[in-house]
């Protein structure tokens, strides 16, 4: 989207609860092992009810301004699964949830749900940093028959070049309603931190690596 207040409200809402962390101190270690001086926690939100409401009625308009259809919403696991129920109720469609791997018992299956072969499905998740991580969702649900040519997510880094992702070779697209670059503009509004420190951030978003190397 590029309603900027639209954007930069998500921002700001993320920036209120507390969903995104910045530590230049103790630096957050990542599910990588990497060092970051930034968290992004999305799970956050599902305890804020009045936010988390204001954020789904954003999705909502989002689908209907970019008219993206679809007949069924698929939560991927863990962090997806709640905002998947969330959107289903309000757009009254049905929900199924993807897991990372089958179960390994019973009808060892990894989606849950009904849904019928050649429905089209989007794929609802917290967040998205290079897509990567989406990859084994998109093909689970491909191979069980659903079509699924889009990704719904509240908070995406889009800081990566997608052509280098495995995701690139995928035909879908990363829907999102907030990115760094809303909330560094949100930063910078706000006076949330020194220009020094807003550099240190943005510094270490263009490079990763090279940010480690210096700091970490």
């Amino acid at each position: 989207m590029k309603n900027y207040n639209y954007n930069n409200q998500v921002a700001e809402i993320l920036l209120e609860i507390e969903a995104i962390k910045f530590s230049f101190k103790e630096l957050f270690i990542l599910t990588s092992g990497k060092k970051s001086p930034v968290y992004v926690d999305c799970r956050k939100l599902i305890s804020f009810i009045e936010e988390r409401n204001k954020i789904l009625n954003y999705a909502n308009e989002y689908f209907i301004n970019q008219k993206i259809k679809f007949d069924i919403l698929a939560g991927g696991e863990t962090a997806g699964i709640p905002y998947a129920a969330f959107l289903s109720q309000i757009l009254q469609k049905k929900m199924i949830y993807v897991r990372k791997q089958s179960k390994g018992f019973g009808k060892n299956k990894q989606i849950e749900g009904f849904y019928e072969k050649g429905q089209k499905a989007i794929l609802i998740e917290d967040l998205a940093t290079d897509g990567g991580s989406k990859v084994s969702f998109i093909e689970t649900m491909r191979k069980n028959g659903l079509l699924v040519s889009d990704i719904f997510v509240i908070f995406y880094y889009d800081i990566f070049d997608l052509k280098k992702s495995p995701l690139s070779s995928m035909d879908v697209k990363i829907h999102s309603l907030c990115t760094w670059k809303n909330i560094l503009e949100v930063m910078s509004i706000k006076k949330m931190f020194s220009n020094s420190e807003i550099e240190n951030i943005k510094n270490f978003l263009a490079d990763p690596d090279k940010w480690r190397n210096k700091y970490g």
